[in-house]
Parts: C-alpha cells; structure tokens; sequence
C-alpha cells in the first residue's frame, strides 16, 4: 500500500494536461478582455456615425 501511494505521488504524467489547460484558460480570459475592449469602442464608433447621420 506504501508503495503505491509512493508511486502515485512520483508520476507527474498528468501535469502537462493540467499546465496545458491553465495556459488555455489564461489565453481565453485575455482573448475575452481583448474583446469587451474593441466591442466597446466599435459602439462607440457606430454610435457616433449615427448621431453625424442624424
């Protein structure tokens, strides 16, 4: 049982998936940011160009 639990401890074959995965997470969040950021401007933009045409 000892030696088991030993061995479980010592196998990192997982770790990469998980690296992986907080790297795509990091990723999405900062692509999503990038996003709202230009989203709220293009509104701005149009919102404008509207108002001229007005």
């Amino acid at each position: 049982m000892a030696r088991s639990f030993k061995l479980f401890l010592q196998d990192e074959s997982g770790a990469t998936s998980i690296e992986y995965a907080i790297i795509a997470s990091g990723v999405s969040v900062a692509i999503v940011g990038v996003v709202q950021g230009l989203g709220s401007k293009l509104k701005l933009s149009y919102e404008a160009v509207r108002n001229t045409m007005n």
